[in-house]
């Protein structure tokens, strides 16, 4: 979801030492941005980052990349950044189409949180769990294929189970009521938070293969 403009908001994320200003350039070596070899995660449409800010803090052996199209955006994130020193954690600003441009197996996870629904048939391919992207996945992957999900919208939910299930992806966990079901170390997003004061269901799935 694209955010009001920011002043600014372009110079503050190039400004920022958590911004991977030539991803490109680290394609199949993303490890060298971290200086290990620790598994790398990455969250595709990350919003105004408290997800991936709290997923970096609280698992430091885990490396994670934040990617957002926007400035406007992503300067949330930066933002809350100002005055933490968090290692394992970069930011990419890039369009996800180009997914499979920057990366060459080495990711170990993707998650996928409340992403657009793009819910007219015509842009079925736009959705972030179409077989258009999960094609572009395959290519990023190191080894095992993972894909969390969370979404408050039933039909992207009904319409990425079969889109996983079709590629090939086996289902680990699953949920149709996040919150009534008390999933273990869930950690939300900003959106995700409001949701759930609204009273809106939130559903969840897990697949590898």
């Amino acid at each position: 979801m694209r955010l009001k403009c920011v002043k600014g908001a372009k110079e503050i994320v190039e400004s920022s030492s958590y911004l991977i200003s030539d991803p490109k350039s680290y394609k199949g070596n993303f490890n060298k941005v971290f200086n290990n070899s620790n598994p790398i995660f990455i969250e595709i449409g990350m919003g105004k980052g408290k997800f991936l800010i709290d997923n970096a803090l609280r698992y430091p052996d885990i490396n994670f990349i934040g990617i957002e199209k926007y400035d406007s955006v992503i300067v949330r994130a930066v933002q809350k950044l100002e005055d933490i020193k968090i290692d394992n954690l970069k930011l990419i600003r890039m369009d996800a189409n180009e997914i499979d441009e920057i990366f060459d197996h080495e990711i170990d996870r993707i998650y996928l949180n409340f992403s657009d629904p793009w819910p007219k048939a015509r842009h079925e391919k736009r959705r972030l769990s179409s077989e258009y992207f999960l094609d572009k996945y395959d290519s990023i992957f190191k080894n095992e294929k993972n894909i969390i999900m969370k979404t408050d919208n039933r039909n992207l939910f009904e319409f990425s189970i079969k889109s996983f299930t079709d590629f090939g992806y086996n289902i680990e966990n699953i949920s149709l009521n996040l919150y009534e079901d008390d999933i273990k170390d869930n950690i939300p997003t900003e959106y995700e938070e409001k949701f759930v004061e609204k009273g809106q269901i939130i559903y969840m799935i897990n697949v590898k293969k």
